[in-house]
């Protein structure tokens, strides 16, 4: 039998590393994008977007967890498997903050821009299906970088009581992420529903693309620093705050906009 004093601080991690991975600069690209989309078409569905995308993620992890701590036994993972995927997760980082970075300098308006997007199909990408969300969730689920990590935990849970461990494990996970999804896309919806012109939902966007240009130089920054081995010793709880809180200032400094706006329509 499992002792708890492991499995709870286990589970409370594998919660905050979801909030974390709802906070990734891919997720918040494509969900941003999906919401402005949506929101002309199904405006009761743009709110819950990232709640739908989220689902598909989170089924993809819990399949590849799972299925990993089923056959676990089988097979030894190479110890430098570890290395390749951290240095690929730095390479992928910096191409979405070069990408964003070079799209908020150009002139006109600015979409927010993932590598992950571009392996859905465009008729997918096009679609504002309720289940046409879900499935772009859960292609982001099975891309190589976080199907490696639900592997590896899948393994660890496997030697923590099996197949249960391993399902409460991607539990945990997907209720982090889902909520931190879920309120990216209520937040852009709400500001999108607003009726508050199209100026603030571009600076909206703009200023999504700053947070999304922030977080991915400094993650990959980060991550960076330890593989050359000047490690820089955050716990995850601090990089979900930091996260949460770049979000945050994008809507004060949104809303004190939208009322300066709203002030200057009644005048």
């Amino acid at each position: 039998m499992t002792d708890p004093s492991v499995v709870q601080p286990a589970l409370g991690l594998m919660f905050i590393l979801g909030l974390r991975h709802g906070l990734d600069p891919d997720h918040v690209a494509v969900i941003d994008n999906i919401v402005f989309r949506t929101v002309e078409v199904r405006p009761r569905l743009a709110r819950w977007t990232g709640t739908l995308f989220a689902i598909g993620h989170s089924v993809s992890v819990a399949t590849v967890a799972i299925g990993v701590s089923l056959v676990a036994g089988w097979f030894a993972v190479p110890p430098w498997i570890g290395d390749v995927m951290a240095w690929m997760v730095v390479l992928l980082l910096l191409l979405v903050g070069s990408l964003n970075l070079a799209a908020l300098l150009r002139r006109g308006g600015y979409t927010p821009v993932g590598w992950r997007a571009a392996l859905v199909p465009a008729s997918l990408r096009a679609s504002t299906h309720p289940l046409a969300v879900v499935a772009i969730g859960m292609i982001f689920g099975l891309v190589f970088d976080t199907a490696t990590q639900a592997a590896a935990w899948g393994a660890a849970a496997s030697t923590m009581g099996g197949l249960a461990a391993a399902g409460t494990v991607a539990a945990m996970f997907a209720i982090g992420m889902i909520l931190s999804d879920t309120i990216d896309s209520q937040i852009v919806g709400r500001l999108l529903l607003a009726g508050s012109g199209t100026a603030l939902a571009l600076r909206y966007r703009r200023a999504v693309g700053w947070v999304i240009v922030t977080l991915s130089f400094g993650m990959a920054g980060h991550a960076l620093a330890g593989l050359i081995g000047y490690p820089v010793e955050f716990g995850d709880d601090m990089f979900t705050i930091l996260g949460a809180s770049a979000a945050t200032l994008v809507v004060v400094l949104l809303a004190r906009g939208h009322r300066r706006h709203t002030a200057r329509d009644n005048a």
